[in-house]
């Protein structure tokens, strides 16, 4: 409960205290784009630490040194809780926006931060918006800003944690036209945080591992045919590498 409650107040008073930041780093990047993008990008980590650490999460990373430091890429991962998006971006060595659904447009200033951090919102009903989502995060990549995706195309909920939903073999397109990496993700416990005795929030272990980048001009024909399910089960082999260690 003590938990829960100041993890609330915590992001509650983020975004209203953010209120004032917002407008100076809007002011700052009038002059220089980049340098509100970065400190931006910095402070919402910090932000997300905060919020990981009074949620008495503890993280162990693996493999971090497969992300490359100079050059925009697509992080893919698989998707159990809210969480996933606040551990994962609190280590982006860079910019990098998040795919998310369409309803996030719906919560305010929580969707301006998320705008001004390179954000794209997807609509899963309507085929024509979604690709133009896909589109804007492929000039994106061109640009230099990393993104992330997390292609089952919601969270999982319940059973094991290697059972995947299919991966949407369209969200790997960003990749797949713009040639930037794919960096896959295999994150483990992120439900024990919250999903799995919602709505209360536990102190919780959780692996994040980084797989080998995947570079999609270096694969074949029919790799790059299924590119998504490709990705998915380098996923899954980490998935099982921590199941392993773990039992």
């Amino acid at each position: 409960m003590i938990r829960l409650i100041l993890t609330l107040l915590f992001i509650i008073l983020f975004l209203l205290l953010s209120i004032p930041i917002l407008i100076i780093e809007w002011l700052i990047g009038k002059k220089n784009r980049y340098a509100a993008d970065i400190s931006q990008l910095r402070i919402v980590q910090r932000a997300f630490r905060g919020i990981l650490f009074l949620c008495g999460t503890h993280i162990t990373v693996i493999g971090e040194e497969h992300v490359p430091n100079d050059t925009a890429v697509l992080y893919v991962g698989n998707h159990r809780s809210f969480f996933d998006i606040v551990i994962t971006y609190a280590r982006c060595p860079g910019l990098t926006g998040y795919v998310a659904k369409d309803s996030m447009l719906k919560v305010p200033l929580l969707s301006l931060w998320m705008k001004r951090l390179y954000c794209l919102f997807l609509n899963r009903d309507n085929v024509k918006e979604g690709l133009k989502t896909i589109l804007t995060g492929i000039n994106q990549i061109k640009s230099g800003i990393s993104m992330c995706i997390f292609p089952e195309g919601t969270r999982q909920r319940g059973g094991d944690e290697t059972d995947l939903l299919p991966f949407k073999e369209g969200s790997l397109k960003m990749a797949e036209k713009t040639g930037c990496p794919i960096i896959p993700m295999a994150l483990t416990g992120t439900a024990d945080i919250l999903e799995n005795h919602f709505p209360w929030i536990r102190s919780a272990h959780v692996t994040l591992q980084y797989g080998e980048p995947i570079y999609p001009g270096k694969l074949d024909r029919e790799t790059k045919k299924r590119l998504g399910s490709y990705t998915q089960t380098k996923i899954l082999e980490m998935l099982n590498e921590s199941k392993q260690l773990q039992s």
